[in-house]
């Protein structure tokens, strides 16, 4: 179960997650990485949420846009 924070953000981010997981080249390596360890499927997708909020933060804090870069 995932519990904590903000409630609104967390269902957005969930579900931008979900499209991440499949559409986003530089998110569905980490994806299919973890489907491949077995890992549950919530698991996976809190994941590719975390690491689109660390994006999210990278561009704020850089004010530079988001320039796929599958070798990072």
């Amino acid at each position: 179960m995932i519990v904590g924070g903000r409630r609104a953000l967390r269902h957005v981010l969930f579900q931008a997650a979900l499209a991440a997981a499949c559409h986003n080249a530089g998110l569905r390596p980490l994806a299919k990485r973890l489907k491949e360890r077995a890992k549950p499927h919530k698991l996976v997708i809190v994941a590719i949420a975390r690491k689109l909020v660390t994006i999210a933060n990278a561009i704020l804090k850089t004010a530079t846009p988001w320039h796929l870069n599958p070798a990072t």
